[in-house]
């Protein structure tokens, strides 16, 4: 069978661009009057007869095709044999749903005793150990472990310290019997409170390794000291950057700070005066930045600056506190940048609008409803403000005072040491932006002192994140992928009588729980094709869920810019009124339904099914679970029942795999089954040899009966791989077949190496393989067409790899043909591109007529014909260059009237998971605050001004204060986080064939579309004698761009939240004057009195 030459116009083209001028010419004027003959006459239209023909003719070869080499009639018959041993029995929603929340609960029941056990380590560890200030110990710094120096010693703190790679670490080289010490770059490795920290906390290398021995799954256990250090195990090396500087401090992680303090309500008060100018502005931005750092999502904020009049920094929030998420915080930062000194700055009536907005927002009971503080950032005041305090904050002193006062001045540093220490607060200086960090981590010091008192070790787990050590330790291989994963954390107290009262915090330990351990308790047979199982946060952020992306680029291993948690509402977001989600934070068991839109293939194209969703919170945990069942088969599961003999040696078949992600046998509890795969545990489990593996015994079932009934389809492949003649459908390459037990059968019908398609099936091509989120993809597209029709499509392949080379075809299997039959498989082959399009061709010169003569045929030049399929793809053109090209892409004003006409739909999707490419000034952005250049030349700038002074009437100051260059305005382009919206497109099922016309400017475009039969395909047959000058119909997102109302109104706005169930803002045996050095609760008058003076003399 001779291949379809080239279209006669395309053929033309191609041939035209290699003749002379001359030559091309009259090509050109021939061609010119050939189309002025041919549009003498009236467009004729398509008969629609013949398509039908076609579609006919290539649709029944291709399903034979299809069929003969799938084995799915064989398969479907198989299955008929055993329907009386079959029980098909409904899902309980609810009971699932319970289920798996009381498998959560004990798992992270387990994780939580692990960190209990070290809590109780460190804390007898401690109350033994006597401090000592000359104390000298060697011991594993991270960062100089293994470094010699030019003699070829090991350097001090740096001994030798194996490391190994690690699977169950990334691969990573550790060492699973030591723990390692980090310091951060700005702490002396020797100061005598972090040697005397070291010391004591080795006591928890060997829990450490118990916990990892009792629990295989654990992974990264840690302590992280009050001091700054970081004992993490196990022990691994860590690398600063390019620098020098590991920047990486335990106490802004957001575990250490939910574990050591309660929810708070935070006011910021920045002072923007005159006397604020130069050096003294940037600390106070680096101190307001640092102090946001220390804020999770149980906390809200504001931030005020003041001179002589109060302004908010963003002032869309006037009067009203938001919570402390990523969003919120990157707002302000880049509001903090339009602070400017000037004028002369009046506290006390900034005090005043704090106190009032405090007591205004914790009486909406929309806050913390715990602790509150104002966060004084300042460079010094002329008043205690005693009436203000006595007016708002006295006697119950309710709101904690924290004084940062800015700059090397001490003059007036009494009386903010007054106020903070009046307000049961915390008083510190930070003269340069090296101390800005450390200073501002003692307020966590003060507010955990209620919770040391009461000695409450309430545990925290925070919402899902991307691991923050990895990448300072030694890059991962370029195949890995950095995860996301909770945290669990308890706080470390002193037990020591002697500080009772002053609730010394000693640190916080945790363990980190990837989400991937999570989905491990989720059986996915039971779930179905569709369904799913996500769980949330109390502030409803999502922890797990199969739509929560990756936080790393596609294909790079680089994270998004500005990777920020993602509630639920922004992936279930058909639930418009938030019903779902709302309920579940409210730790509700329920049910709710609604019709949604899941996208597959990287949003090319889309499901429309009705979801029926069950949830429940997970006891002693701050989390809802969900599960999501699809209506119709995925409600149903069926119930096998076949001897273990049968299954056993059908197990043993060479094409017969397991898929690895699903728990068919738990192989992390014992070190002898950790290099297991699932198959070779189920056959050990099955044969008795090994009793101590624990697996599902109803998965196993399932997996048995499909075993025994597909095992004939093995000899069925290799029976047709023997007899196939050599010319007869040489283009099929692969079949397969997925069970719903996870079951895979793959036979190649050429070499491995002849595959044009190298990764399908394979463990790097995650879309079309069982995985712990999904079903193969494959499986899910077949499952919602009707029994007995086949799916074709082409792979999806990134703009700069090549077009796809294959087509996958595949069809569901069912028990019954009715929608309460569960699809118990899927079956399918992988085909040649080019074998499928020459199928295509050949039907479409067939006609009808007796005497062989057709009057049209796809190789006319007057018609453009396509294959297309249900969502609009091209699989079939006569340009090549236009296979898996959108339809409408190619043909827009068809594909406007297909629309028009109910023929395909538009399906509005929103994402806002998204990352966008934005143009920004970079002229005027700030250097690092963390560049050494930069504080030296700002150091020497604020050293110079404050030598100047004197000579402010020649203004020389307002020179100095100016910008070290003019910067020529620079732009640049950055990716950043945004929400878009984009469409998909849905063919209609019950319009099998139409035909229409459009009228265009000087003729009427004719076309006509016809269903191929039992397949997902169209074949459209296009006039290419009318050119219709209308824009392509395009699928690409556009962003969402929103105005300055709505910006405001979604900060403004706050969902529903459940608040944490402890709260300790307060202990009555607290002792408040631990409030800063050089202390004094009695305002000094001579300093007040030049206080006074110097500021009637600014004025």
């Amino acid at each position: 069978m001779s291949e379809r030459p080239p279209p006669a116009a395309l053929g033309r083209r191609m041939r035209s661009a290699a003749l002379p001028p001359l030559c091309r010419a009259s090509l050109l004027l021939c061609t010119v009057f050939s189309n002025a003959r041919g549009h003498s006459k009236e467009t004729q239209p398509i008969p629609l007869n013949v398509v039908k023909l076609w579609a006919s003719a290539f649709g029944g070869e291709i399903k034979s095709i299809s069929a003969k080499y799938s084995g799915s009639q064989f398969l479907q018959k198989k299955y008929k044999e055993h329907e009386k041993s079959v029980m098909v029995k409904e899902i309980d929603g609810f009971q699932l749903v319970k289920k798996l929340a009381k498998d959560m609960e004990q798992m992270f029941h387990n994780k939580a005793e692990a960190v209990r056990r070290l809590v109780e380590a460190a804390e007898n560890a401690h109350l033994q150990h006597e401090y000592n200030s000359d104390l000298e110990y060697e011991y594993f710094n991270a960062v100089l472990i293994n470094e010699k120096d030019e003699s070829g010693s090991y350097v001090e703190l740096g001994k030798e310290f194996i490391l190994e790679p690690n699977e169950h670490f990334n691969n990573l080289p550790v060492n699973i019997s030591l723990s390692a010490v980090q310091i951060p770059t700005n702490k002396y490795n020797k100061d005598p409170a972090i040697v005397n920290g070291v010391f004591w906390s080795e006591a928890l290398n060997k829990v450490f390794v118990d916990n990892f021995e009792r629990d295989p799954s654990l992974i990264w256990q840690y302590f992280g000291s009050a001091n700054g250090f970081f004992r993490q195990y196990p022990g691994i090396k860590w690398e600063p950057d390019e620098n020098g500087v590991i920047a990486f401090d335990c106490r802004t992680r957001k575990w250490y700070i939910q574990a050591a303090t309660s929810p708070k309500d935070v006011i910021i008060l920045v002072d923007v005066s005159g006397s604020m100018k130069g050096l003294r502005m940037t600390i106070a931005k680096q101190t307001v930045s640092s102090i946001l750092d220390t804020l999770g999502d149980d906390d809200f904020f504001n931030i005020i600056a003041y001179n002589e009049d109060i302004h908010y920094v963003e002032p869309c929030l006037n009067n009203t506190l938001v919570q402390a998420d990523r969003n919120n915080k990157r707002h302000f930062r880049e509001h903090l940048d339009t602070l400017n000194a000037k004028g002369i700055g009046m506290l006390g009536f900034a005090l005043a609008e704090a106190f009032i907005l405090l007591n205004q927002f914790n009486g909406t009971g929309q806050g913390s409803s715990c602790s509150q503080a104002i966060m004084l950032v300042t460079d010094g005041a002329v008043d205690t403000y005693d009436t203000v305090f006595a007016k708002y904050n006295w006697p119950d002193r309710k709101v904690r005072i924290f004084a940062y006062l800015i700059g090397r001045e001490t003059v007036f540093s009494e009386n903010l040491k007054w106020m903070a220490c009046a307000n049961k607060g915390y008083f510190t200086q930070i003269s340069t932006l090296a101390d800005v960090q450390e200073n501002v981590m003692e307020y966590l010091h003060v507010l955990s002192r209620p919770k040391v008192i009461d000695q409450e070790h309430d545990i925290v787990w925070t919402e899902a994140y991307v691991d923050s050590t990895l990448p300072l330790a030694k890059q991962l291989p370029s195949d890995s992928q950095r995860i996301l994963m909770t945290t669990i954390a308890m706080p470390v107290f002193s037990k020591k009588n002697e500080t009772r009262t002053q609730g010394i915090l000693l640190g916080v330990v945790g363990t980190d729980v990837p989400v991937k351990e999570l989905v491990k308790v989720i059986p996915k047979y039971k779930l179905g094709i569709h369904g799913y199982a996500f769980a949330i946060t109390n502030n409803g952020l999502v922890l797990t869920h199969p739509d929560l992306r990756p936080p790393y680029e596609e294909g790079k291993k680089r994270r998004k810019p500005s990777y920020k948690s993602v509630d639920l509402s922004e992936l279930e977001w058909a639930d418009v009124d938030n019903i779902l989600r709302n309920d579940m934070v409210s730790r509700n068991t329920g049910k709710f339904s609604m019709e949604v839109k899941k996208t597959v293939e990287k949003g090319n194209r889309v499901l429309v099914m009705t979801n029926d969703y069950y949830y429940t919170d997970i006891k002693g945990t701050p989390f809802s679970l969900g599960v999501a069942l699809s209506r119709g088969h995925g409600k149903y599961f069926l119930q096998g029942n076949v001897t273990l003999e049968e299954g056993l040696h059908d197990l043993d078949h060479p094409d017969l795999t397991l898929m690895e992600e699903w728990i068919y046998c738990d192989t992390d509890l014992h070190p002898q089954h950790r290099n297991l795969l699932q198959l070779e545990a189920v056959k050990l489990f099955l044969s008795g040899k090994e009793p101590l593996l624990q697996c599902d015994k109803e998965l196993i079932q399932e997996v048995l009966f499909d075993a025994v009934v597909s095992a004939p389809l093995e000899a069925y492949w290799t029976s047709l791989a023997l007899n196939r003649s050599e010319n007869a459908d040489k283009g099929v390459e692969v079949s397969f077949l997925g069970t719903r037990s996870g079951l895979t059968r793959v036979n190649l019908f050429v070499g491995p190496e002849q595959r044009s398609d190298q990764d399908f099936l394979s463990p790097q091509d995650k879309e079309n393989i069982f995985t712990a989120d999904h079903f193969p993809l494959w499986y899910r597209k077949s499952a919602e067409q009707l029994p007995g029709t086949f799916v074709y499509s082409i792979p999806f392949r990134p703009e700069a790899e090549n077009k796809s080379s294959v087509v996958t075809a595949s069809t569901s299997v069912q028990l019954v043909d009715n929608r309460k039959s569960p699809v118990v498989a899927a079956v399918g082959i992988q085909m040649k591109l080019e074998f499928f399009q020459k199928k295509f061709w050949t039907a479409s010169r067939q006609c009808a007529s007796l005497d062989g003569k057709c009057s049209i045929s796809c190789d006319d030049e007057i018609i453009n014909c396509y294959l297309i399929d249900n969502n609009g793809f091209i699989l079939v053109s006569e340009n090549l260059d236009e296979t898996g090209t959108f339809f409408g892409k190619v043909e827009g004003a068809v594909m406007n009237k297909l629309m028009m006409m109910g023929s395909f739909k538009r399906v509005t999707l929103y994402d806002y998971q998204a990352v966008c490419r934005s143009t920004v000034d970079n002229s005027g952005s700030a250097p690092s605050l963390l560049d050494p250049y930069y504080v030296f030349f700002a150091a020497v700038k604020w050293i110079m001004t404050e030598l100047i002074l004197f000579l402010v009437e020649f203004n020389l100051c307002s020179w100095w204060n100016s910008d070290f260059t003019v910067q020529a305005q620079r732009w640049k382009q950055v990716m950043q986080p945004c929400d878009t919206e984009y469409a998909a497109f849905l063919s209609e099922r019950t319009i099998k064939e139409t035909m229409g016309a459009i009228s265009c400017d000087a003729c009427h475009k004719s076309f006509v579309i016809q269903q191929i039969p039992s397949s997902n395909l169209f074949m459209v047959v296009v006039d290419a004698s009318c050119d219709c000058s209308i824009g392509p119909v395009t699928m690409d997102p556009i962003e969402i761009i929103y105005n300055e109302s709505k910006k405001c109104d979604t900060l403004r706005s706050r969902k529903i939240r459940r608040r944490p169930d402890s709260c300790h803002p307060f202990h009555a045996e607290e002792n408040a004057r631990e409030c800063g050095d050089g202390l004094a609760l009695q305002p000094c008058p001579a300093v007040l009195m030049l206080s006074l003076i110097l500021a009637l003399c600014q004025r």
